[in-house]
């Protein structure tokens, strides 16, 4: 079905459940003779795979990819590529509970409503399992963005009310090695510290805690994104909605900026430099995208997550004939998303990147 298809020329397919034989993505679109780093992308799907701290779930799942088309002796053959990645550790008796019960804020109810019939064991479609292939389809993405010099940074900025400061910093490598020395994948090692404690804390407590995660896209040049529907920002918007748990999308100034005025909140061009292949702002409330269209200045955005749904307490709910009943969490969950969710980010936005890179190729002679 096309809702489980993303992009138009670089495009993918998911597929698979979270408690199926496997998951798998189908990259179509890919540009040949591109240099396939498989334990590049074996290294981003190690960021989102589950069990590998105390503040994520302790499913044990390795997330090995296998690559069975569209890559010959290291390089992309410009036909489908097809990457498949088995489950190995699934408890689907530890959904037992749930087969006539719907639990509270999940997409049990709709997907019967919708479909007739639901995937109980952990929520088949709808479980975040599926976001593992899209981060492998992001991994190529990102193959191709940095031959065009295009880099992706995502970090946790909240957890809870515990927030990181601001950062600046035009070194992203230095950014990503302080990301990757903390659990909850926050660019500030004071405040990773008090949010891994909360966490650890809400965990403990049978409870889950929502965050937020900042990403900045720096090299993008201008001209992409389309001039009405498709515009850059509202493809970014609906990349990062599709992700499981995702309640609110801002870029640049984003809620901040609607209670400043014109005067506060327009970004003032700089004269071009002679050797500088786009113009510069003084502050760039626009987030790099003006009319839809990226600028050529950073690309910034935030993601809401609210807290995982699935909680270690009793809760009142009701079953599939519509009787009051009542359920209580089992099995292995995330007590925060946003530490795993970080490359998921970067993965959405890299497919959105990649493909609109594409598709401005054909806008000007």
């Amino acid at each position: 079905m096309a809702g489980n298809s993303f992009g138009q020329l670089f495009r993918i397919t998911t597929f698979g459940e979270s408690h199926g034989v496997a998951i798998g993505v189908i990259i179509d679109g890919c540009p040949a003779q591109l240099d396939i780093d498989i334990d590049f992308v074996q290294s981003e799907l190690d960021k989102r795979k589950p069990g590998q701290s105390k503040i994520t779930t302790q499913r044990k799942e390795s997330d090995t990819v296998q690559i069975l088309s569209g890559i010959f002796e290291g390089k992309s053959t410009g036909t489908p590529i097809a990457l498949l990645i088995p489950n190995e550790d699934q408890r689907s008796k530890d959904y037992g509970h749930n087969v006539d019960v719907y639990r509270p804020s999940h997409a049990d109810y709709v997907y019967d409503a919708k479909y007739g019939i639901r995937d109980h064991r952990g929520g088949g479609r709808s479980s975040a399992r599926e976001t593992a292939a899209r981060v492998a389809a992001g991994a190529i993405a990102k193959l191709f963005l940095k031959q065009q010099g295009i880099e992706i940074f995502a970090h946790v900025t909240s957890v809870g009310k515990v927030d990181a400061p601001n950062l600046e910093s035009n070194d992203l490598s230095a950014l990503l090695n302080i990301r990757e020395e903390n659990i909850v994948r926050c660019a500030d090692p004071a405040t990773a510290h008090e949010m891994i404690e909360f966490i650890d804390a809400v965990r403990k407590d049978g409870d889950t805690v929502g965050g937020k995660i900042a990403c900045v896209i720096k090299g993008c040049p201008a001209g992409l994104g389309e001039p009405v529907f498709d515009k850059l920002h509202a493809d970014l918007g609906k990349a990062m909605l599709s992700i499981n748990a995702v309640h609110g999308f801002e870029y640049g100034s984003g809620f901040a900026g609607s209670e400043l005025l014109g005067s506060q909140h327009n970004d003032i061009p700089q004269p071009k430099a002679s050797d500088s292949k786009v113009f510069k702002t003084t502050t760039n409330f626009a987030g790099g995208i003006l009319g839809g269209i990226s600028n050529g200045m950073e690309i910034t955005f935030k993601v809401a997550f609210k807290p995982v749904a699935t909680i270690m307490h009793n809760q009142q709910t009701i079953n599939a004939a519509g009787e009051a009943s009542e359920i209580k969490g089992k099995g292995r969950h995330d007590p925060c998303v946003v530490p795993r969710a970080v490359v998921i980010v970067e993965a959405m936005a890299a497919l959105v990147l990649a493909d609109q890179f594409l598709r401005n190729k054909v806008s000007i002679i």
